[in-house]
């Protein structure tokens, strides 16, 4: 999609009812450059306190969605399409956390984690795809995280595990609809103040005596980090803005390629780098087995 600076852009914006939450301040941030934003979420007195933050302003809309409830996200979706004849942006925000040991963790609290962060995004995509393909011009932004190269840490792998596979989805989809004008964007942020580690259980409800040291050290880890995180979402927002407009920051700049995130924080940038260096010792310590698999060149 080609744009110049002054076009006015339609947002479409999931989970953006939480007052510290990216989507909030993301649907701040496109109102402030003229935009036309429709802002969803579960909670329609949520979304209600969202008009009124912004005076009722004729360039914001409002739908209640539930992510995790398939057969509502078409209907909801092509509502939105009808309010400016169009979706430029799609911005995959809506997202949970289920922390908790994995044996500890009931395993419907593992496949609620999937069904909010990889599942009712899929959905969103399918839903949206059709109207922007019949345009051929179109933005779709996932937002992943730092935790993809984290999992190691104990108490976040269902979080890590389901934003892992939400980035391959979101790189999967930016190879297969970069020939129809559709854009696809990655973003991996680190540590931010959103509430996430605040409003996130930690699952504990199937204690087994074995994990009690390693159970109380997450919780305390965790409560540690809720309310002190590093990065600031406003301006992370004015980033994710400017990138998908071609403005400020990213003026100059290459759109980032499919196979790649846009990292968002110091945290993120040093644990992908952590991870790079782990992979790499371990592919040379054992180069020797990895390569002795195959068949020999010039047999059949």
């Amino acid at each position: 999609m080609t744009m110049t600076a002054r076009q006015q852009l339609v947002w479409f914006i999931t989970g953006a009812t939480s007052e510290q939450g990216f989507g909030a301040h993301l649907v701040s941030n496109a109102l402030s450059r003229g935009d036309l934003v429709i802002a969803t979420g579960r909670s329609q007195e949520k979304l209600d306190n969202i008009l009124e933050k912004h005076e009722n302003t004729e360039n914001l809309r409002v739908l209640q969605l539930d992510v995790t409830n398939p057969t509502t996200v078409r209907d909801v979706v092509n509502q939105a399409v009808g309010f400016w004849g169009r979706i430029d942006v799609a911005v995959n925000n809506a997202g949970n956390g289920e922390l908790g040991l994995i044996e500890e963790t009931d395993t419907s609290a593992i496949r609620h984690q999937f069904e909010t962060n990889l599942f009712g995004p899929v959905e969103v995509v399918k839903a949206i795809l059709p109207h922007m393909r019949s345009r051929r011009s179109g933005t779709i932004v996932f937002l992943g995280s730092r935790s993809v190269w984290i999992g190691e840490t104990p108490g976040l792998a269902h979080y890590s595990a389901s934003k892992a596979a939400m980035h391959a989805m979101a790189e999967g989809l930016a190879s297969e609809v970069s020939h129809l004008g559709i854009r696809v964007l990655l973003l991996a942020p680190g540590a931010f103040r959103t509430n996430i580690y605040a409003s996130s259980p930690f699952h504990q409800e199937n204690s087994i005596p074995d994990y009690d040291g390693l159970r109380a050290a997450c919780i305390q880890r965790f409560k540690g980090i809720a309310g002190h995180e590093p990065g600031d979402p406003v301006k992370a927002m004015q980033i994710l803005v400017d990138v998908v407009r071609g403005e400020g920051v990213a003026v100059g700049k290459k759109w980032p390629e499919p196979g790649t995130s846009l990292l968002l924080g110091n945290d993120a940038e040093r644990d992908l780098y952590k991870r790079f260096d782990k992979l790499k010792a371990a592919v040379l310590e054992w180069a020797d087995v990895i390569r002795s698999v195959w068949y020999p060149i010039n047999a059949n």
